[in-house]
């Protein structure tokens, strides 16, 4: 289930080119707070998924709610 959400809010992520070491920038809207860059788009997707992971592991020990908008939609 938490694969399956991370996909499903990388499939909602916006990535832009900024002017940075790593110009790869990428976030999910729905998730605040919820970034991350890269070197290249893959690098940039791949650490934007860490951070999506580390995310709801920080919200859930805090007893805060996932947003269920970037949950998966079942068919």
């Amino acid at each position: 289930m938490l694969i399956e959400y991370i996909h499903a809010a990388l499939e909602k992520a916006r990535y832009e080119i900024i002017e940075d070491d790593e110009p790869y920038y990428g976030e999910v809207p729905e998730l605040e707070g919820v970034w991350a860059t890269g070197s290249t788009l893959e690098e940039c997707r791949k650490n934007l998924g860490e951070v999506i992971d580390e995310w709801i592991v920080f919200r859930l020990r805090k007893g805060f709610t996932v947003p269920p908008q970037a949950a998966p939609h079942h068919r």
